[in-house]
């Protein structure tokens, strides 16, 4: 099928002119919901599953899961549940819907909804559990993630269930728990997975000498492993610690020279770094290699939900049709902020500034800024202001 080739040819614009013209089934739906969400664009996702009820066709399983996957995504607690709401209850015994939703729940902040589902399954298998450790783990909860790992039969814990309970540990920076576990595994059971997330749990806390240790004991039988790297790479952005920086990504250089989509992840974080450090010329040498390169670069995107109705944005986008209200706001904001003390960081800024720029409107105007700001504009007393990005946030906007 044509359809399904624009899909697998990863061509959006195609897929979608073609989608709008054949006769489309739940099937179809499927497959362009699915292709939308792997895009980073799960407002499209839920349109989609908006309209395929107006032409009143009923979704399947498969929609459902796409659909929970597509709000998990943007995060938003009382879009997510109104969609919930909806789902027949004879698909909510679905086992693939139900570890969705734990999912679902555990993303958006809300890891008691998770548990409420998780307590229903009788016998939940090693699927379940990890879903339920990794709810956990996102929401600081990292004891409570332990806790449940020492629960699960010997026979059912494999190489998902270790990844979640160690990224458990890293994200609520219990060390001595993850090492406890990590050394309790197997050798032979170690897989690549396991080592970057022990990797991780160390790089967070800046342990970058036991990091480097591991990917070491990792290679002596092992090819290396990228996403070790790129975890080290990560953290020793966030350390300033340039010269760790210099080191790991010479070693991704020399041992992934192919792999353009890492290469560019790599000197974006270099980049970052010695920016984040004050060498600007540095920063923009590596950034010319970016743009010599011609590599795609994934676009930093924030959802917001009000009133029930997605947005998004990007970073200085204009494309809002509240933009000139939004940037004034923005602008009245800063004035505030800064009478209380906020100083705008330009070390976060990585890149030499335009003439018509300045630190300020750079900042101001990072994509999570616009959304907080357009949320102020609709809402003025909101109760709860909810964003999400697929990027990390930078340090000043945090």
């Amino acid at each position: 099928m044509v359809f399904n080739m624009f899909i697998k040819c990863d061509d959006l614009k195609c897929a979608e002119s073609l989608f709008n013209r054949i006769n489309r089934n739940v099937i179809s739906y499927g497959s362009m919901m699915k292709f939308y969400n792997i895009k980073d664009k799960p407002e499209k996702t839920l349109e989609l599953f908006q309209r395929m009820k107006q032409e009143y066709l009923n979704p399947d399983e498969i929609c459902y899961v796409l659909l929970i996957d597509a709000l998990s995504k943007i995060g938003d607690l009382e879009l997510s549940q109104s969609f919930v709401n909806d789902i027949p209850k004879i698909f909510l015994k679905n086992s693939w819907i139900q570890v969705g939703l734990i999912d679902l729940w555990g993303k958006i902040g809300s890891p008691d909804k998770s548990k409420q589902i998780f307590d229903m399954i009788e016998h939940p298998n090693s699927v379940y559990f990890g879903a339920m450790i990794n709810a956990y783990g996102l929401n600081g909860m990292g004891f409570e993630a332990i806790e449940l790992f020492n629960k699960i039969p010997s026979s059912m814990l494999n190489n998902v269930i270790y990844v979640c309970v160690l990224n458990a540990c890293s994200h609520s920076a219990l060390l001595d728990q993850a090492w406890k576990i990590f050394k309790n595994i197997p050798f032979n059971q170690r897989t690549d997975q396991i080592y970057t997330t022990m990797i991780d749990t160390t790089s967070r806390l800046f342990l970058f000498d036991q990091a480097l240790e591991l990917i070491d004991e990792y290679e002596k039988s092992h090819h290396p492993s990228i996403p070790m790297y790129m975890s080290i790479l990560s953290s020793a952005r966030n350390a300033k610690y340039v010269s760790l920086s210099e080191k790991i990504y010479h070693r991704i250089e020399t041992n992934f020279a192919n792999n353009e989509k890492y290469l560019t992840s790599a000197r974006i974080l270099l980049a970052n770094t010695y920016g984040l450090t004050g060498n600007k010329n540095m920063a923009s040498n590596v950034r010319m290699i970016l743009d010599q390169s011609n590599t795609k670069k994934v676009v930093g995107c924030s959802w917001t939900v009000i009133n029930g109705k997605v947005y998004k944005f990007q970073a200085h986008d204009r494309s809002n049709p509240y933009s000139s209200e939004i940037y004034e706001e923005s602008a009245r904001l800063l004035v505030q902020l800064i009478e209380h003390g906020y100083k705008p960081d330009e070390s976060w800024i990585t890149r030499e500034l335009n003439d018509d720029e300045t630190t300020e409107s750079v900042l101001c105007g990072h994509s999570e800024r616009l959304a907080i700001v357009f949320n102020l504009i609709k809402q003025p007393l909101p109760n709860r202001i909810q964003i999400v990005k697929n990027l990390r946030i930078c340090g000043d906007c945090r």
